[in-house]
């Protein structure tokens, strides 16, 4: 099988391609990246030279440059995303360009080339703000908070429009928080990470208390290989670790790994619209494929911590000029006159 998977630069991407080479089941990969701030070649050093993989650096948005890649290919694996949520506040704009336009160009293009298999990779978020307790499976309604949430929502809606009306062989995912190598450190994780390992204030948003299921990033791409090898054209399928904690729970965790003082956590002013809960339910994919997350959390982040430990210099490089300028905007100039209230455990009214 020949697979296009657009993103493969990215976090999620760059794992799920070296899972796939490192099978060994002649799995050929064409990798289509743009390589914006978040797409790093790095991530994929130790496969460049794999007569299985080619790179090809094009936009999901230009049409003729998705129709080249595709040509030949057998299926797609569609990572290619905006993803950061708190960009797509003050931001929006990029993420409907190519979360929607460029997963409309994906489709069309599949269309063309009469591909076997689409799997499009979402995202628990689109499911919205869950209540205390409740979980959601892939018949819930999608009630998305964000413009990120928002644009993936319509992408899955795109995807499963075209199934029903043109019989496109379409299938789609939906994670829960992914966390481990590789990851751009605007994320929770390795934000948490760097910062603690260099003795830098921890930013947590709000009073910290936001739940989300933990699913480490090999589970994940384990999970989508499994969707698009043998799972049900239009289906929707859950990938969660089954794991929910609160943020400020997990930031604890790594402090107490990592042997340092919980003075590091700052509390900062919470983002706009914050989801307080995800959570999702993945009997279907248990059930259906044989797929459950076997990485515990506790392990998981061990082997995430040691990663970034050994990978100083990936960081130090992910980290310079276009990051720095945007850490200052949404951390470290952020209204910090929550620490007092928070630090003492009581909620926040913002």
């Amino acid at each position: 099988m020949k697979i296009l998977v657009t993103g493969g630069a990215g976090f999620i991407g760059s794992n799920f391609i070296r899972h796939v080479l490192s099978l060994n089941k002649g799995f050929r990969i064409v990798n289509f990246d743009k390589l914006t701030y978040a797409g790093n070649l790095e991530n994929l050093k130790s496969v460049a030279t794999d007569s299985n993989y080619c790179f090809i650096r094009g936009d999901i948005c230009d049409a003729g440059a998705v129709e080249e890649a595709i040509r030949g290919c057998d299926a797609v694996v569609h990572f290619a995303a905006e993803s950061h949520v708190d960009r797509s506040i003050y931001e929006p704009a990029p993420f409907i360009q190519t979360n929607v336009t460029g997963t409309f160009v994906m489709l069309q293009a599949a269309r063309k080339a009469r591909i076997e298999r689409f799997v499009q990779v979402s995202t628990d978020e689109v499911y919205g703000d869950m209540a205390p307790g409740t979980f959601a499976d892939e018949d819930s309604p999608v009630q998305p908070s964000s413009p990120y949430s928002a644009s993936k929502a319509s992408a899955d809606l795109l995807v499963r429009s075209y199934v029903r009306t043109y019989g496109f062989p379409g299938l789609i995912t939906r994670s829960s928080n992914n966390y481990g190598p590789y990851q751009f450190p605007e994320k929770f994780l390795p934000l948490m990470i760097t910062n603690a390992s260099e003795d830098k204030p921890l930013p947590i948003y709000g009073d910290g208390r936001q739940e989300r299921d933990w699913l480490y990033v090999d589970d994940n791409c384990r999970g989508i290989l499994a969707v698009l090898e043998h799972g049900r054209i239009g289906e929707v399928y859950n990938i969660g670790g089954l794991d929910i904690k609160e943020n400020l729970t997990i930031a604890r965790k790594l402090l107490k790994l990592y042997g340092k003082p919980e003075s590091l956590l700052t509390y900062v002013m919470d983002r706009q619209g914050h989801d307080r809960r995800y959570a999702l339910r993945c009997n279907k994919m248990e059930k259906d494929l044989g797929w459950k997350p076997v990485v515990p959390l506790e392990d998981g982040l061990r082997k995430t911590i040691d990663w970034y430990m050994k990978n100083a210099d990936w960081v130090a490089d992910v980290r310079d000029g276009e990051y720095r300028s945007y850490y200052e905007k949404y951390y470290e100039n952020r209204d910090s006159s929550l620490n007092g209230l928070l630090s003492t455990g009581q909620k926040s009214s913002s």
